[in-house]
């Protein structure tokens, strides 16, 4: 479910559980980026962000990669952009309009000039100032997968999609941050790589979950039965433990031997071999996926289709890029990915049968739609 519930610490404290990340050129101010976390998966209406947690975006120019490469992996730079988010303790109030008991929260973002800019939660106009527009509240849950058919797919390892299928999510609600900034304050470069992080507030920051693309841990990590190096480990806490930028030494043998597994595990669903593994059973894709942040031209326009991932297969290909890259929230992705992970594009787009939510997106701040006020009950945990 793209990050939803991507490890036990998340299950755990899903407070601190980034479901979703997103980055794209503004379709509604030119010259601007627009960042997007979402967080803990199925919000209720009231639900309000944590106030010992840092919500951080991490910004990183880079570079082409390595002359001959194929791997369609960028360099990030050591230059960095930080956008950190932080949120006071609710604050009781009482409703105008019931004379309800009610709370009431309110957050600040410092831009990259170190100007503080300040806004209150679910506050539609949100809050601006050196360069950076703000909003945060409850949302309408954006992410488009048959997650059902999809773990069907691992667990009966066959294609299990269907023509109609049926968003997981559909009207559940998420915490969202929408930071947008101006391309001017954006690291220097024409590319720009991107992720999202949750970490404990205070002296001293934890990171709890950090996310770059869609279901790089839910989908290419957790199935543990490929795996024949590490079948008894859950990867994903310490997944998130890396910074996306620079892979520790520790386990990055362990991340390797996982998604050399699964991505194979993927690509026969079909009965065929599209990406011929290494002699070592490296796998094609295992470095891209591996270089885990959204990769973003902020010099070309919005594009809602065909960008997710266009700019590093075009790389892979020695091509220049054509679209804007990123990830736009109505973009339907995961159709994108799961046709590259079993055909490599050789063959017809592999679809989950859900093409768009059933309430998109806007192009206008803060573009995540208003919440749902009657969401549908979680399903229990057994």
């Amino acid at each position: 479910m793209s990050d939803h519930i991507s490890g036990p610490r998340a299950l755990a404290d899903p407070i601190a559980d980034i479901t979703d990340f997103y980055a794209f050129p503004s379709p509604d101010s030119p010259g601007r980026l627009v960042l997007v976390m979402n967080t803990l998966p199925m919000a209720k209406p009231t639900d309000l962000f944590s106030a010992g947690l840092l919500y951080r975006f991490r910004l990183r120019p880079l570079s082409a990669p390595a002359a001959g490469s194929t791997s369609g992996v960028f360099v990030p730079g050591e230059e960095e952009v930080v956008l950190d988010c932080v949120f006071d303790s609710p604050e009781h109030v009482t409703d105008p309009e019931t004379g309800r008991p009610d709370h009431e929260q309110h957050g600040s973002c410092v831009a990259p000039g170190g100007e503080e800019v300040t806004f209150r939660v679910n506050d539609e106009s949100g809050g601006a100032g050196g360069g950076v527009r703000v909003f945060a509240g409850v949302r309408w849950d954006p992410f488009i997968m048959d997650a059902r058919a999809a773990l069907a797919t691992i667990a009966t390892r066959k294609l299990a999609f269907t023509e109609d299928g049926s968003i997981f999510l559909d009207g559940k609600n998420v915490l969202s941050i929408v930071v947008e900034i101006d391309s001017g304050l954006l690291p220097g470069g024409m590319l720009v790589g991107v992720v999202a992080e949750t970490l404990t507030r205070g002296e001293f920051n934890v990171r709890i979950e950090r996310v770059g693309r869609p279901e790089v841990k839910n989908m290419m990590l957790a199935p543990k039965d490929f795996d024949q190096v590490n079948r008894d480990l859950e990867i994903r806490d310490l997944y998130n433990m890396e910074d996306a930028f620079h892979l520790g030494e520790s386990y990055y043998g362990a991340f390797r031997a996982r998604l050399d597994a699964n991505l194979a595990f993927w690509d026969c669903l079909d009965g065929k071999r599209h990406w011929p593994l290494g002699e070592d059973g490296s796998h094609p894709l295992t470095d891209l996926v591996l270089a885990d942040y959204l990769v973003v031209d902020p010099t070309l326009p919005y594009a809602e289709q065909g960008s997710f991932l266009e700019i590093e297969l075009a790389a892979r290909r020695g091509e220049p890029h054509q679209t804007c890259g990123g990830r736009a929230l109505n973009d339907d992705v995961m159709d994108a990915l799961f046709t590259q992970l079993v055909n490599a594009g050789h063959g017809p787009t592999i679809r989950d049968g859900v093409d768009s939510a059933s309430r998109p997106a806007t192009s206008t701040f803060p573009y995540l739609v208003a919440a749902n006020p009657d969401p549908p009950e979680p399903p229990e945990h057994h």
